[in-house]
């Protein structure tokens, strides 16, 4: 599986494109997941070459940066590949951490 498409690099808005919007009614576009464990990734701005921002859900959830590069690279604890969520359709990180940004 291919992790970004170019269908999502089109869909996903320039690093600090959403710098002046409240956090909450921020969109995440694409998600990430370990499928062997908790971690997942909720990019809602990208670079264009290897560097997201968004929400990162593992130990804690909190903004943050993280790399195309690491994504493929890391595996689970069974050494399953990181996959994108292909039936995700993109939410505010609101509805996704209610937690955060209730």
């Amino acid at each position: 599986m291919k992790l970004l498409t170019q269908a999502n690099r089109k869909a996903l808005p320039k690093l600090y494109a959403n710098e002046n919007k409240p956090a909450g009614e921020t969109v995440a576009v694409v998600k990430f997941f370990t499928p062997d464990s908790n971690w997942t990734w909720y990019a809602t701005e990208f670079d264009g070459e290897d560097t997201f921002f968004g929400l990162v859900s593992g130990f804690e959830t909190e903004l943050g940066y993280f790399s195309l590069a690491e994504l493929k690279s890391v595996r689970g604890k069974l050494g399953l590949h990181i996959e994108r969520d292909m039936y995700w359709k993109p939410k505010t990180l609101k509805e996704i951490a209610p937690e955060l940004y209730g």
